[in-house]
């Protein structure tokens, strides 16, 4: 597929990539830092990973100014996309918003943007860990 191909899937065919390849890096990240233990990683794994940490870090992205006008165009594609399923641990528009942040990740992933993603990630890696997504 072509960049122009990409930009015409559907956003939840997009978040359903973006959070196969944000939590690859998440969970590489705690693995590097030490963490084994199944349980405690999960549990870790959630503040970077969870719907509420991802609609955290959206804000915290537009608070920065830290995507370009196509990437917000992809992620509200992704955020206003019909999904089936629902919610189980957060609410709707928080769960949505997550499902932009996931969608934006696996457009720049499917689109050969790899050194985007890990930018973004590394950022986003930084923030949990400096607190700013509580």
């Amino acid at each position: 597929m072509t960049n122009t191909a990409y930009q015409q899937l559907n956003g939840v065919a997009l978040a359903y990539m973006g959070d196969a390849a944000y939590e690859v890096i998440i969970r590489r990240h705690l693995i590097e830092e030490g963490l084994a233990k199944p349980n405690h990683l999960q549990r870790t794994a959630t503040h970077y990973v969870s719907a509420k940490a991802q609609a955290a870090l959206i804000a915290l992205m537009e608070q920065d100014k830290l995507l370009s006008e196509d990437e917000w165009a992809v992620f509200k594609r992704g955020r206003n996309a019909k999904s089936y399923t629902h919610a189980k641990n957060t609410d709707v528009v928080t769960y949505r918003i997550s499902t932009g942040f996931e969608a934006l990740m696996g457009y720049l992933a499917l689109s050969d943007q790899q050194d985007r993603v890990d930018e973004l990630s590394q950022w986003c890696i930084q923030q949990v860990e400096a607190g700013r997504t509580e």
